[in-house]
């Protein structure tokens, strides 16, 4: 509009953002914003105890805000007076959801002749706006899809997939936080059993949002919720990598394996499920620095216990792909990979193990680690500890550079 040399009313223009208000709300300190503007200052993630007004710093109890039907009159009438000049008339905003508007979507979710149109209302409306989500959180809304998803365990040969799938979609675009998640799953102990249920039965698009849901549960709930975690879920997590539904779901179940894996108990349950050859064989496959780098944290927690690092051994290309993403992928890739091989050297290291290190390149990976100037003092301390460690075994072997054996550790 500055183009086209038009003068602007200040009194159109929102304080914060200084644009021309589409949504004009005035807070209790008498201050009009745009909603979406003032919105995003309140539902922020600066977590204030209680919202306050940006010009004059006082309170805006529960965030309450009041529609300007005069100024956005007056915005609106001035937009058509200068559409000549190129000036484009903003429409008549949607009126904001509140919690009764929510209690008939839900009524109509329950009615199996507008439970479709229902869900997919509720999906668009949480991915709408923050207010949005908070309102459909407030209203319970995603106990209410716990609920769909228990019925729909024996599904109906009648409902159509797609109820299933919207019914996910409007857990994962609420985009609840940490602590409102830990909440629910306080709520129903059976949360966890739900989504492996969707993960052995349902669609690959549900099953990609389950296990984007799964995710957030596993880096929200406590540890002792995390350590009741069945290997019926580390299973279904494991297909959902193996069958390589998206890249998206892929990196959701390494980080959901991730998250579940600080202890040894879901570490062993990990290998039971048979998550380190099928990780071996994305790091294989996948040349993706986010999805490798997921990959080796993974990876780097199941070598902890011995049913872990039995597993990447007993792969054939197990350690040889931990050397490969060693060098040139990310520090924290290399740190990853480092301590893999600070496991197996350390806790399975026999002459066989030994031998197909240094045949596979590690020995000369490590050595690499340890004079590159890139790499963490993390990674060089583990590294020149795996040499000395086994310097008798190595030192005289052919397999190692002779450019790189000023870099191994004497004693």
């Amino acid at each position: 509009m500055e183009d086209k040399k038009v003068e602007i009313p200040p009194y159109f223009l929102c304080p914060i953002s200084l644009e021309i208000m589409k949504d004009p709300v005035t807070v209790c300190t008498g201050i009009t914003y745009d909603r979406e503007s003032i919105e995003k200052w309140i539902f922020s993630g600066n977590k204030r105890a209680e919202a306050v007004c940006p010009v004059t710093r006082q309170p805006i109890p529960n965030g309450e805000l009041i529609p300007n039907h005069t100024l956005r009159r007056l915005i609106q009438s001035w937009c058509a007076a200068n559409a000549a000049a190129g000036v484009e008339r903003f429409p008549t905003p949607r009126a904001p959801l509140d919690s009764a508007a929510v209690a008939r979507l839900l009524d109509e979710a329950r009615n199996p002749s507008t439970k479709l149109t229902a869900l997919r209302k509720l999906r668009s409306l949480a991915m709408d706006s923050e207010r949005n989500r908070r309102c459909l959180q407030s209203a319970n809304t995603a106990d209410f899809i716990l609920s769909q998803i228990r019925a729909s365990l024996n599904p109906n040969p009648n409902s159509p997939a797609t109820e299933e799938e919207e019914a996910l979609g409007v857990l994962l675009a609420m985009q609840i936080s940490a602590q409102v998640l830990a909440e629910l799953a306080a709520r129903n102990d059976d949360i966890a059993d739900l989504l492996t249920s969707v993960l052995r039965l349902w669609s690959c698009q549900s099953r990609a949002c389950a296990v984007v849901i799964l995710r957030y549960l596993f880096e929200a709930v406590s540890p002792a919720r995390l350590c009741a975690v069945k290997e019926e879920l580390f299973e279904e997590l494991v297909k959902v990598m193996k069958d390589r539904i998206s890249s998206n779901a892929t990196k959701a179940a390494l980080r959901a394996i991730a998250a579940a894996c600080p202890w040894g108990r879901n570490r062993v349950k990990a290998a039971a499920a048979g998550a380190v050859p099928v990780i071996v064989e994305i790091l294989l496959e996948d040349s993706d620095r986010r999805t490798s780098e997921f990959a080796l944290v993974v990876l780097e927690k199941l070598c902890a216990c011995a049913e872990g690092r039995a597993a990447l051994l007993a792969h054939a290309g197990g350690l040889a792909v931990v050397e490969k993403r060693m060098i040139r992928v990310s520090p924290l890739a290399t740190d990853r990979a480092v301590k893999i091989m600070t496991y197996v050297a350390k806790l399975s290291a026999t002459g066989q193990v030994l031998q197909e290190m240094v045949q596979v390149g590690a020995v000369a990976k490590l050595c690499l680690v340890a004079m590159h100037e890139s790499s963490t003092s993390k990674a060089k301390e583990r590294a020149v500890g795996i040499l000395r460690l086994h310097a008798k075994a190595w030192s005289k072997s052919p397999c190692v550079p002779h450019h790189l054996l000023s870099f191994y550790p004497s004693h």
